[in-house]
């Protein structure tokens, strides 16, 4: 051990010398006292590896460590779930939360979270109610079903009515479907623990009716669809339509039922995007029961929502394991307030978010683009170059996955950092920024850069890049 090594050793502070010295940045954070020994005895603890691991041994030993535990305090009275700006231009982006939630459905949330509320209580009979009829009603004005129910997500909607409907029975479905959730979720798996039995037909790429005719026998429950929403198949392909599927089992005396996955309540196209199948379209082609999301392409909370038939319906809320899927108050709320906006599809295109994102024009795009580099441009910070481009966004959310929405970026680029190097800097930042990388060239599509976030970002920016080069100039000092 060198004998520099050995001296910075013996000067590692003691946790209470440490604690006193820190006591009045303790006191002003509002650091429990059990917490803050904690970090200190963890920040001389690394220190000290750190020198006998041979690192680079810091000028004053004692600072060091006072500064590691300021920093581990820091970060453990912080919340670990933190807003972040999301540059990448993937609208519903499943890492970054999928859906951001309208201002109306934000104020339902607040409203329930801050008082009592007739979640299960009748107000009109003054007995126990049910928290599923406070949305059954509009999803039914909305898709035309004759009943409906809501559980924590899509998998556990799918998963609860394959167990009730099909449960120890054959559901058959299409190879070209057994699609995959996110999260390595897949179809099979899931039909597997509810308890029915999959039955495989067709290949690929090509399934016709006659397949499912010969598969069907006494034990078959179901015929099942999975909207392949998240890939796509192209070429030499052949599929049955729903409508198709729905007139093989009424004459067979079978259920269908279509897991939609990114479920949504409006026709797409109207924005320019390919015709995906609405939840609507799928009630009225017959199927008995119709699964997806609510926090995807639908522009709410977290929600997996089941529609259909009455009869249908009714067995699968009697099933016990409804109850540990259900969901709480506040997802009731957001999903409330949600569903109401698509009464004006209107108002829904330009109040949900996802929608308003997804629909937003190209000449709102480039003026929001223009508006950014210039703010960031206004900083001036030192070596810094940044840029315009048009490029393309992502719907995200395992939707319309060849679609491609035109939009607009703004480059970043310095002397002193890579790509990789910028991506690391901002993603640490205060609030993170989250960009994309593309052609060796860090990205921040404003499709999903909310106006109002312009100048925080800019200002984020600058100072994320500005206390990265102090501090390699300090280090290389």
């Amino acid at each position: 051990m060198k004998a520099d090594t050995s001296e910075k050793l013996r000067l590692l502070p003691g946790v209470d010398w440490a604690l006193s010295a820190l006591e009045d940045f303790i006191h002003k954070e509002a650091v429990p006292r059990s917490l803050a020994t904690q970090c200190v005895r963890r920040a001389v603890e690394s220190t000290r590896a750190e020198l006998l691991a041979g690192g680079q041994a810091p000028d004053d030993v004692k600072e060091a460590v006072l500064v590691a535990a300021q920093s581990l305090m820091q970060k453990a009275m912080g919340p670990n779930l933190r807003r972040v700006i999301n540059g990448t231009g993937v609208v519903v982006h499943t890492n970054l939360g999928r859906s951001v939630l309208a201002p109306q459905a934000l104020e339902a949330v607040n409203m329930a979270a801050s008082g009592y509320s007739n979640l299960e209580f009748d107000l009109a009979t003054g007995r126990r109610g049910s928290r599923y009829s406070l949305v059954e009603d509009l999803l039914k004005e909305l898709t035309g079903a004759q009943a409906a129910l809501v559980v924590n997500n899509n998998a556990g909607a799918v998963f609860l009515s394959l167990m009730t409907l099909a449960q120890g029975r054959k559901v058959i479905v299409s190879r070209g479907e057994l699609v995959e959730i996110g999260g390595s979720f897949r179809i099979p798996d899931v039909m597997a623990r509810s308890g029915a039995i999959l039955t495989e037909v067709g290949t690929t790429n090509r399934t016709h009716p006659a397949d499912y005719e010969k598969a069907i026998d006494e034990n078959t429950a179901m015929l099942m669809k999975a909207h392949t929403s998240n890939f796509a198949v192209v070429g030499f392909t052949a599929s049955v339509s729903l409508a198709e599927l729905c007139n093989l089992a009424k004459n067979r005396g079978l259920l269908v039922m279509e897991d939609l996955g990114s479920g949504s309540l409006m026709d797409l196209s109207c924005f320019g995007l390919a015709k995906e199948p609405t939840v609507g379209d799928s009630v009225a082609a017959g199927a008995d029961i119709v699964t997806f999301s609510g926090d995807k392409l639908l522009g709410g909370p977290q929600a997996g929502i089941i529609v259909g038939r009455a009869d249908c319906l009714d067995a699968i809320k009697k099933n016990p394991i409804a109850r540990a899927l259900r969901i709480d108050k506040l997802t009731l709320a957001a999903l409330e307030a949600t569903l109401r906006l698509y009464r004006d599809p209107e108002k829904a295109a330009s109040q949900i978010p996802t929608l308003a994102m997804i629909s937003a024009p190209e000449k709102a795009l480039a003026a929001k683009a223009r508006s950014l580099e210039a703010k960031i441009r206004k900083k001036a910070v030192p070596g810094l170059k940044t840029g315009r481009l048009s490029t393309g966004s992502r719907v995200g959310g395992g939707a319309l996955p060849l679609e491609s929405l035109k939009s607009f970026g703004v480059t970043l680029a310095h002397q002193s950092l890579s790509a990789s190097g910028m991506e690391k800097v901002l993603r640490a930042a205060s609030p993170p920024v989250i960009g994309r990388i593309e052609q060796d060239t860090f990205i921040l599509d404003v499709r999903t850069i909310d106006k109002n976030e312009i100048t925080l970002l800019a200002d984020t920016i600058a100072g994320a890049l500005n206390n990265e080069l102090a501090g390699r100039k300090e280090r290389l000092s």
